[in-house]
């Protein structure tokens, strides 16, 4: 990108710089809400590439293409999501990608009945690209730590290698978390309902009477997002896949019901099936300085293709 300004030319893939307006970041956070609506009511998985991308993009596509197998009329009833009071998290930047967080109250509530307020990570790799969704969280009480601004109210941005400061490097956080799911071993994590909480889960469902489930945990691809917080830490989301072998016992079927639609090939009668998960997870991580654990704020995650065996 280059920005003229009387006779001074700024390259903006060199130069720091805003990495969205107020007035911009209200356009793609428009452009989510209304395209997220459109989708959802005609229930076609080919729309959400222009409005979503990376970990999202594979979570919400999978969830439109299995509901589309089981309504191909699509959904017209479907109750429009809407936002109010938004407010946007920019940092200053240089190259690409550059990303920002669009957070609003939703009209969609949680488990005990309040709205929950929605931080979605908008990223764009390009000034002609559109900006596309590509992480959402929610978090307790509708509140993040609190990210470091500077005087003129822009946030920092924490570069995914070894010059983040940080106890894990963002670049490093999706192995690291695939890592410890897969072996336990480590104590980079606090304990927690997606960590501890989430291995002993496995391993009660492992060996259920008549079925055995294996899971092998691995790095994705899409690039971490992360903010610095006021205590030096960060703010960090990045996604992990894994993939869950179930098999029961011999002669016995296993239904896919509701993911009819991600299956691959042809349908078959089997008592053994791969099912591919996108998982992405928030997390706050602290200064290498301060010690401490990463701890995991929140997970979304959605079944991504059904593989009968």
């Amino acid at each position: 990108m280059v920005i003229v300004s009387g006779c001074m030319t700024v390259h903006g893939e060199r130069v720091k710089l805003p990495a969205v307006s107020t007035a911009e970041g209200t356009k793609a956070l428009t452009h989510f809400t209304e395209s997220f609506n459109k989708t959802n009511r005609q229930l076609d998985p080919a729309l959400n590439p222009s409005f979503e991308g990376g970990a999202l993009l594979a979570i919400d596509q999978a969830g439109i293409k299995a509901a589309k197998a089981l309504r191909p009329q699509g959904n017209p009833g479907f109750r429009d999501l809407a936002f109010t009071d938004p407010h946007f998290t920019v940092p200053q930047q240089a190259g690409w990608p550059k990303y920002f967080i669009a957070d609003a109250a939703s009209n969609r509530k949680n488990a005990r009945g309040r709205n929950t307020r929605w931080f979605l990570v908008f990223s764009r790799n390009g000034i002609d690209e559109q900006w596309r969704a590509v992480y959402l969280a929610t978090f307790a009480d509708n509140k993040a730590p609190e990210l470091k601004t500077d005087k003129k109210g822009y946030a920092e941005a924490v570069p995914a290698d070894a010059k983040s400061g940080l106890a894990v490097d963002p670049g490093k956080l999706s192995s690291t978390y695939a890592n410890y799911l897969n072996t336990g071993k480590g104590s980079t994590f606090a304990s927690g309902p997606q960590t501890d909480g989430w291995r002993e889960r496995r391993a009660k469902d492992a060996n259920r009477a008549g079925q055995r489930i294996m899971w092998e945990d691995s790095p994705a691809t899409y690039p971490p997002v992360a903010l610095r917080t006021t205590d030096g830490g960060a703010l960090v989301f990045f996604s992990t896949v894994y993939h869950q072998q179930q098999t029961l016992f011999a002669g016995a079927t296993i239904s896919v019901g509701k993911l009819k639609g991600l299956v691959e090939g042809p349908p078959k009668k089997t008592n053994r099936m791969l099912f591919t998960t996108v998982s992405g997870q928030t997390v706050k991580v602290p200064a290498k300085s301060a010690g401490g654990k990463v701890a995991v704020l929140n997970r979304i995650e959605a079944k991504t293709a059904v593989k009968p065996l």
